[in-house]
């Protein structure tokens, strides 16, 4: 067979630089950025008020109506009227629905709040087809 000679061979081999790796290692890069290229990012719009003044006047503009949960006796509110338990607050709120359906409905309650008067509130309004739009809760610092 023709070839060269193994002394020669073996020189040339030795003075060439291996590339392998660094191949295996721009395919890799150039797989993850065609890969995550063409994630689209999602945003959500907000619309913020330009001034405090229209966000006052917003608020000002429809009735609100706010309801408190508190800890302890008494239990319930209903634009600060305070109800001892369920039982006495929900005829209150029976006699309130059309108002509590057409106002801005705020929730508001306290940090120690059992989760069961919550659930109880929230049952009752979605039984009764009314939206919540605001739920304020207290900062837990």
């Amino acid at each position: 067979m023709i070839g060269r000679p193994e002394a020669t061979h073996s020189g040339w081999r030795s003075l060439t630089p291996d590339i392998t790796p660094l191949l295996d290692i721009i395919f890799i890069v150039l797989v993850f950025l065609m890969l995550t290229a063409n994630i689209p990012l999602q945003s959500l719009e907000v619309d913020l008020p330009k001034t405090d003044s229209e966000a006052l006047s917003s608020l000002r503009d429809t009735e609100s109506i706010t309801i408190n949960l508190l800890t302890g006796s008494p239990a319930w509110a209903l634009q600060g009227e305070k109800y001892e338990d369920w039982e006495q607050f929900k005829p209150v709120l029976l006699g309130q629905l059309t108002l509590l359906k057409d106002a801005e409905l705020m929730l508001a309650s306290d940090r120690e709040v059992t989760v069961d008067q919550m659930l109880k509130l929230l049952a009752f309004l979605q039984e009764h087809d009314i939206q919540a739009t605001q739920i304020l809760m207290e900062n837990g610092e």
